[in-house]
């Protein structure tokens, strides 16, 4: 099987106030994970930026050229309480949205089954016109409607296992019942929304998790709604939101998932992409916020991707 890994310097030139957790520091801590002599076998690849029309697919063009504008020569601006941008910020999000569509070309035309996209900003709190929770556009959702326009895919489902809800990628597809949207997060828990009773058009599962929840409760909820949605749903292509924040050391939540349970995920996600989808599956960093948590929980992640 191969398995391509998508990443590229500009994702550390993301610049974030000291003390933020959503840092460059974190691509270190996943360059160091990935370099180890198992992860010879991967297909290294650097991303070329996403064409501002793909963007639009996503997000209407005022929002993207507001965006923009609000790029600093130098410096950052705080677009919120939780989200920055400097002079590589737009630079790193294109590549990390790029990332996406490059991963997704090069499995439709058959070089690979998977992929992991190592990149910074997260996307998945960008709705269509709000940047927020460290996020300026929808990676997955770029990569998703990217899919169907240019490979002719009908139905594409994203699995969000992030602590926290994915809302921009809900405020999204919402009313599109071509794409189906999973999540499971902490609640209550940034950003506050993800109730059982968002439901879109029937394509939105919300698996709201209390405090504490750990491994063997996670692995139950998840045998028990995802996996039977998703095969369901019957996806052309599966993308997940690969969020490590819901690992029992992070410091934005209280999920207790350990390495372990991070490989049985990606272990259950492989079977239902085998099943409908000849394997085809694309992964995106999402959180993941305490450095040595990430680093292992990737690894595990990816060398399960990259098993045969």
């Amino acid at each position: 099987m191969t398995t391509l890994l998508y990443t590229d310097p500009a994702f550390a030139r993301h610049q974030t106030p000291r003390g933020h957790p959503e840092r460059a520091e974190r691509m270190i801590a996943v360059e160091r994970a990935l370099s180890a002599p198992e992860f010879d076998v991967l297909v290294r690849r650097r991303p070329t930026p996403a064409p501002y029309e793909a963007i639009a697919a996503c997000h209407p063009s005022a929002y993207i050229e507001k965006l923009e504008a609000l790029i600093p020569a130098e410096g950052m601006i705080a677009l919120d309480a939780d989200t920055n941008v400097g002079p590589d910020s737009m630079i790193a999000a294109r590549l990390a949205s790029g990332a996406m569509i490059n991963a997704i070309d090069a499995i439709m035309a058959g070089e690979a089954q998977n992929a992991f996209v190592a990149g910074r900003p997260p996307g998945h709190h960008a709705e269509r016109d709000h940047a927020m929770g460290f996020c300026l556009i929808n990676h997955v959702a770029i990569g998703a409607r990217h899919a169907q326009k240019a490979h002719g895919l009908e139905r594409v489902a994203i699995v969000d296992f992030d602590v926290h809800h994915g809302n921009g990628t809900q405020d999204i597809f919402e009313t599109d019942p071509s794409v189906l949207y999973v999540s499971t997060h902490q609640s209550p828990h940034y950003p506050g929304t993800g109730s059982p009773t968002e439901r879109g058009v029937g394509n939105i599962v919300n698996l709201p998790l209390a405090a504490g929840t750990d491994g063997p409760m996670y692995r139950s909820v998840f045998e028990a709604v995802v996996m039977p949605a998703v095969r369901a749903f019957d996806p052309d292509l599966l993308i997940l939101s690969a969020g490590f924040d819901a690992h029992a050391d992070d410091p934005l939540g209280d999920i207790r998932l350990l390495e372990d349970d991070f490989v049985w995920i990606t272990e259950r996600m492989m079977e239902v992409a085998d099943r409908s989808c000849r394997g085809r599956l694309v992964s995106c960093l999402e959180g993941g916020y305490d450095l040595a948590a990430l680093g292992r929980s990737v690894a595990a992640h990816v060398a399960t991707l990259a098993k045969d």
